[in-house]
């Protein structure tokens, strides 16, 4: 058999979890797994790292650290809006997830509420993950 190397598209099952053992992310419940091609950034980097050089039918259980998964919490990534800015349709909860244009380009940002008062809204564009180290048990199934 082959090793996975750079290039080659593959299909793994995957659980994600926090250092507290709490799963935030699992391909098992679903019908198909996980599908990407190495070397293309369509992942982390620490997760493209651990696939690379497996073959078919090997599993792994990797720790990433912040710096290879979704990078540290930048403050500059929260903002606040007066409420009179949302939409008419939207009544603001903490924890909800909307959508901002981005000025330049037009592009999408996802962003959660984070805090919500009678004027403002806190706003914050950071990915969830950010600032977590994470563990990945990742099992190789196919590979083209």
């Amino acid at each position: 058999m082959s090793k996975v190397k750079e290039g080659d598209t593959v299909k793994v099952h995957y659980t994600g979890k926090l250092n507290d053992g709490s799963v935030f992310d699992t391909s098992r419940e679903r019908e198909e797994p996980l599908e990407f091609t190495l070397g293309k950034g369509q992942l982390i980097p620490g997760f493209e790292k651990a696939v690379e050089g497996m073959e078919i039918g090997d599993s792994t259980t990797v720790e990433i650290p912040t710096d290879e998964a979704y990078g540290e919490r930048r403050d500059d990534l929260e903002l606040e809006v007066s409420i009179d800015e949302l939409p008419d349709n939207i009544e603001p909860e903490v924890g909800m997830q909307l959508q901002m244009q981005q000025q330049e380009n037009g592009k999408a940002i996802p962003v959660q509420i984070t805090e919500v008062t009678d004027e403002k809204v806190k706003l914050d564009a950071n990915h969830p993950l950010a600032g977590k180290d994470l563990t990945f048990d990742i099992e190789l199934v196919e590979k083209s």
